[in-house]
């Protein structure tokens, strides 16, 4: 052995320190790309208001109050193009009920999200078609920052 030279057994422990750190980072930026409990109430909470307006609105009543979502479980997650934008696409199961009513179902969804600008909030976003027959057109509607309320 040569002096000044390291050791096979040091040699493995920094590759090894190395391939922990890397993995780390990793599952780091997964759990970063999901976007926290409180945004996917939030969402779900207005796609389901959105639906309830507009079926409302075509078959002319008046749309119910805010629905009560709890417990979100997300099963799967991936990111995708909205334009120039990228946003995630998350399906999993939540549950729910409509304003005044005492049942709560369990049900499965499809959500998808765009981070704001700045990385400091998100937008339910809502395939609208296509203008050109390639290109998916998107509709947002900004979720509250932290500490807001809907209005």
């Amino acid at each position: 052995m040569l002096p000044g030279l390291p050791t096979l057994a040091h040699l493995r422990s920094v590759l090894l320190a190395l391939g922990l750190s890397a993995l780390l980072a990793l599952s780091g930026c997964d759990r970063l790309a999901q976007p926290p409990q409180r945004v996917l109430l939030q969402a779900l909470g207005l796609q389901i208001a959105l639906t309830q307006r507009s079926i409302a609105e075509a078959l002319n009543l008046e749309p119910g109050g805010l629905p009560d979502v709890s417990r979100v479980r997300v099963e799967h997650q991936e990111g995708l193009a909205m334009g120039d934008q990228r946003g995630v696409r998350l399906e999993g199961r939540f549950d729910w009920r409509l304003a005044g009513d005492p049942i709560r179902v369990d049900s499965p969804f499809e959500l998808y999200l765009q981070r704001g600008e700045k990385g400091q909030s998100w937008r339910l976003a809502r395939p609208s078609g296509s203008g050109d027959g390639v290109n998916q057109n998107w509709l947002t509607y900004p979720l509250p920052l932290r500490g807001e309320h809907p209005g």
